[in-house]
This record gives C-alpha cells, sequence and structure tokens, in this order.
C-alpha cells in the first residue's frame, strides 16, 4: 500500500517539462497543472504522463 502523503510529495518535486515551472497537483482531474505552459499533463495508472503530447491545453 502506498502512502498518498509521499506520492502527493513526490508529484509536488515534479517541474514543467516545457518551462521548469513548478506544477499544482489537480486531485479531481489527476492531472498536474502547468500554469506557465497552460498545459495539464494527465496522471494515468498512477503514473504522470509528461509528455506534451499527451498534454491538455488549458482554456
Amino acid at each position: 500500500m502506498t502512502d498518498p502523503l509521499h506520492d502527493r510529495r513526490m508529484l509536488e518535486a515534479l517541474v514543467c517539462p516545457q518551462t521548469r515551472a513548478p506544477l499544482t497537483f489537480d486531485a479531481e482531474r489527476l492531472e498536474l497543472v502547468s500554469k506557465a505552459a497552460h498545459l495539464a499533463y494527465p496522471i494515468r495508472n498512477g503514473i504522470p504522463v509528461m509528455l506534451e503530447s499527451e498534454a491538455r491545453a488549458l482554456d
């Protein structure tokens, strides 16, 4: 069993691959959001997909 606090800290340590800016975790959508790049990177099966081609553009 994984520790949710530990997982969240690991996610918060990641940065946007495009801008190197910090990401915020959106628990409702299971995404890591880069406000600087206006992109949201999905988390699939507990694994962040940090590919620009897989990111959702933010409005």
